[in-house]
């Protein structure tokens, strides 16, 4: 039942996308367009996202937010071990995290080996931009002659 609402309002997109006018497709046409939104859903299902967010409940695993309706699109699945390509189809690389507590938990893993000396990306970087910063290099003063 989900799956049929989700084409109707899929197609209805569809024949605002195709213009005002309302045209008749044939029936050729209708099934090759339900077919690809149909194919286009299953992908969609097998997403590891989809998956996540249909194995564990709608909740960060850092800070206990509840998430729930358009809010959900701010959980992320974040990769326990830091590599996206590890997919594991129950769930055990994956944990849900706000847009927050992902950003947080990226950030130590960036910065894990400053206090101890391994790491050589500790600088932090400024979030302000100076357009004068670089200056001295691109100017070059002509050089004094001298009245000898």
């Amino acid at each position: 039942m989900r799956l049929s609402q989700q084409i109707r309002r899929e197609v209805d997109y569809a024949k605002v996308i195709m213009g005002t006018k309302k045209t008749l497709l044939s029936p050729e046409q209708r099934a090759k367009m339900l077919g690809k939104l149909m194919s286009d859903t299953a992908v969609k299902r097998k997403s590891y996202r989809e998956r996540a967010l249909g194995l564990f409940p709608h909740v960060c695993a850092r800070c206990n937010c509840e998430f729930s309706g358009k809010k959900i699109s701010e959980l992320t699945v974040h990769h326990k071990d830091h590599n996206h390509e590890n997919n594991p189809a129950d769930g055990s690389n994956w944990e849900l995290l706000c847009t927050y507590c992902h950003d947080n938990e990226h950030e130590k893993f960036r910065l894990e080996g400053c206090y101890d000396g391994t790491s050589q990306e500790c600088e932090p970087t400024s979030p302000f931009h100076s357009a004068f910063s670089e200056l001295d290099t691109l100017i070059s003063l002509p050089e004094e002659e001298s009245n000898a």
